[in-house]
C-alpha cells in the first residue's frame, strides 16, 4: 500500500517547490505547495504535478478538485473552475429558498452551486444544465449525493416542460466577460477553461438576456432569478430583468468582490430597481 508522499518531503524540498511555484507567478505558492504535496502519491507524481502547475495549468485542474463552500468539487481539465466570489451567489440564493424548493441551476459547470445549495438548505428538487459535455460529467459526479437532475444542452432547452411555472428559483452563473476582454483574463482562465463559460458576447450581457427572456415561462409566482454579474454591468443586468417583467435588486459583497442581480416574478406593473449594499 502506497504512503502519502508528504511523509518523505523535507523542508528543503518543500522550499524548492515553493520557489518554483512562486517563480512561475503563483501568488499563494506556499498553500499550493502543501496541497500538491498532500495530493501526490509518489515523488514522480509530485514532480509532474508541480511542473504542470508551473506551466500555468490551474491548481484545480492539476489536483482534480476545487474548494467551494467548504466542499471538494470535482473539476476536470478544461472545465470552468468555480470561483470563491460565486459563494455569494449561493448565499443570496439560499436566503430565498426553503427545504423542498424547486431550483434550476443554468450554466451549472461542475454543479458546484446546486450542490452547495443542497448542503445549506437540505432537500431541494434540483435541476441543472450546461452546454459543455465535460462540465456535465463533472456535475453528474458532484450531484450524486444530492439527487440532482443534470442535463446537457443550451440553457432551458433540455429541461422537462413539466417545470413550466413551478420553478421557485432559477440561478445562473452565466458567462459575463465581454468578448474583447477575454484576452485580458489571467492565463489560467484564458488558456485552460472552455471559452463558452467565459464569453458573454460584445458587452458581456448576451447570455444574461437569454436567461432573463425565458425566466417568466419557468418561474412560479413569486419565484426568483439570480444571476452573477460584475458591479460595472449590474445596472444593465437589472434593466434586462425589468424589461422581462421581473422586479430587480442588486446585491454586492465587498469581501468577495461579488455582485448578484435578483429578479422576482410578479404581476405588478410598477417595476423598480433597488440597489442593495
Amino acid at each position: 500500500m502506497e504512503k502519502q508522499i508528504n511523509y518523505y518531503i523535507d523542508k528543503k524540498t518543500e522550499k524548492c517547490i515553493i520557489n518554483k511555484l512562486r517563480t512561475a507567478g503563483c501568488v499563494f505558492a506556499e498553500d499550493e505547495a502543501r496541497i500538491l504535496i498532500s495530493e501526490a502519491q509518489t515523488l514522480d507524481t509530485l514532480n509532474g504535478m508541480v511542473e504542470r502547475r508551473a506551466t500555468g495549468l490551474p491548481l484545480e485542474h492539476v489536483v482534480g478538485w476545487a474548494d467551494f463552500c467548504g466542499m471538494r468539487i470535482k473539476v476536470a481539465q478544461g472545465v470552468f473552475v468555480p470561483r470563491r466570489r460565486t459563494e455569494f451567489l449561493v448565499q443570496q440564493t439560499a436566503a430565498l429558498a426553503t427545504p423542498g424548493s424547486v431550483i434550476v441551476d443554468l450554466c451549472c459547470g461542475t454543479g458546484a452551486v446546486g450542490v452547495a445549495l443542497a448542503k445549506i438548505i437540505g432537500y431541494i428538487e434540483l435541476y441543472a444544465t450546461d452546454i459543455d459535455p465535460a462540465s456535465v460529467r463533472c456535475a453528474l459526479h458532484n450531484t450524486t449525493f444530492v439527487g440532482g437532475n443534470v442535463y446537457e444542452g443550451d440553457l432551458y432547452h433540455p429541461l422537462p416542460s413539466t417545470l413550466h411555472n413551478r420553478v421557485d428559483i432559477l440561478v445562473a452563473n452565466a458567462p459575463y466577460v465581454p468578448t474583447e476582454s477575454i484576452e485580458l483574463l489571467p492565463q489560467e482562465a484564458r488558456k485552460y477553461e472552455i471559452r463558452a463559460a467565459l464569453d458573454g458576447g460584445e458587452k458581456g450581457l448576451d447570455v444574461q438576456r437569454r436567461v432573463a427572456a425565458e425566466a417568466p415561462i419557468w418561474l412560479a409566482p413569486g419565484g426568483h432569478l439570480l444571476v452573477e454579474t460584475s458591479q460595472k454591468q449590474a445596472l444593465q443586468t437589472a434593466e434586462i430583468f425589468a424589461e422581462n417583467g421581473l422586479i430587480p435588486k442588486v446585491a454586492n459583497c465587498v469581501e468577495l468582490d461579488a455582485t448578484v442581480v435578483i429578479g422576482t416574478q410578479t404581476n405588478r406593473m410598477n417595476m423598480n430597481c433597488e440597489i442593495l449594499t
